[in-house]
């Protein structure tokens, strides 16, 4: 069971002298209307390495219809946004929900500092925040809404609600030991109260598991409803930091019930494009969709390009399947 990348990646590449020169990568995705809406991560310079979101539309072949000369989506210094980071987006009813990270001290990635002999600084803990609206290009901030203090990233929103609530996937990276029964980072669930901006009744999904997962793993794209489950796309990182792709299955009413989850990963870094860059040995889903009979994978590479992949969107529930069945 293998994920087929798009022939003519990478998709979006570093461009110009600003704010997208160094770096544009983990990109979240929706499809709408016979369109493919990316909203990706774009860093103009290694010293500050402060993050904006680009926006790049395409058609159903992957096709660049029109990309944004200008960041749509940038920090907001009064609510101490100095990075925007690694988005999600799904649908909820007619709304857009946007997540992103957040980060009072952004600094570029260890490879990079190394490169370029920049000391290493101490650094803050990440968080999440959220905003929404009709498109993309009106969003409205709504705020954090991760425990602080806890590391989260990987904090998506499901394209519905669960039990009449509002749901979501997030990876608290200090949420590790006994009290958490997980070694290391995993993925949990949480619902969310709108109203007050918080995540409750949080219950812990998947911990790693197996060697190419063992340092950590975190919810990748939004999950996808599917008549046997929520599909959901997640990394898993091995103890050499090389990020993978696997798959796991979501009971559909309880979906912090897992029924089955790929033992071998759907993909590893194996192109140029993926092996070598900022971070190198890196692919990072953010973004998954059903056309027609394939699932459509729109992922990072090595932290410096945007690329996509698709895969038989029956084939990989199957396998799925036939694994929940062995076990």
């Amino acid at each position: 069971m293998e994920i087929i990348r798009y022939e003519n990646n990478p998709i979006i590449e570093p461009r110009g002298d600003d704010w997208e020169a160094c770096a544009t990568f983990n990109p979240a995705a929706i499809y709408d209307n016979g369109k493919i809406h990316i909203l990706y991560r774009a860093v103009g310079d290694y010293l500050r390495y402060s993050s904006k979101l680009g926006y790049a539309i395409f058609d159903e072949d992957l096709k660049l219809i029109e990309r944004y000369e200008q960041p749509v989506f940038t920090p907001e210094i009064d609510l101490w946004e100095f990075s925007i980071e690694d988005p999600r987006l799904s649908f909820i009813g007619d709304r857009i929900f946007l997540t992103y990270v957040v980060t009072p001290t952004p600094f570029c990635p260890g490879p990079v500092r190394i490169r370029l002999g920049i000391p290493k600084p101490k650094q803050a803990y990440a968080c999440t925040a959220y905003a929404y609206g009709d498109s993309i290009l009106k969003l409205e901030r709504r705020g954090v809404i991760t425990p602080f203090g806890t590391g989260d990233r990987d904090t998506m929103f499901f394209p519905e609600k669960i039990r009449n609530k509002f749901a979501v996937l997030h990876r608290p990276a200090n949420w590790i030991g006994a009290e958490y029964k997980t070694k290391s980072p995993g993925i949990w669930f949480a619902f969310f109260n709108d109203s007050y901006r918080y995540l409750y009744d949080h219950r812990l999904i998947m911990s790693p598991k197996e060697d190419w997962e063992l340092k950590k793993i975190g919810a990748g794209s939004p999950p996808v409803l599917t008549e046997y489950g929520w599909l959901l796309l997640y990394h898993g990182v091995d103890n050499n930091s090389i990020y993978r792709v696997g798959a796991a299955l979501l009971d559909k009413e309880y979906p912090w019930k897992v029924l089955a989850r790929t033992p071998e990963p759907l993909m590893e870094p194996e192109e140029d494009y993926e092996l070598h860059g900022d971070v190198p040995n890196v692919v990072f889903p953010e973004g998954s969709f059903i056309i027609g009979d394939k699932l459509i994978v729109i992922y990072g590479a090595a932290d410096k390009v945007v690329c996509a992949a698709s895969i038989k969107t029956n084939s990989l529930i199957d396998y799925l399947l036939s694994i929940n069945q062995k076990d």
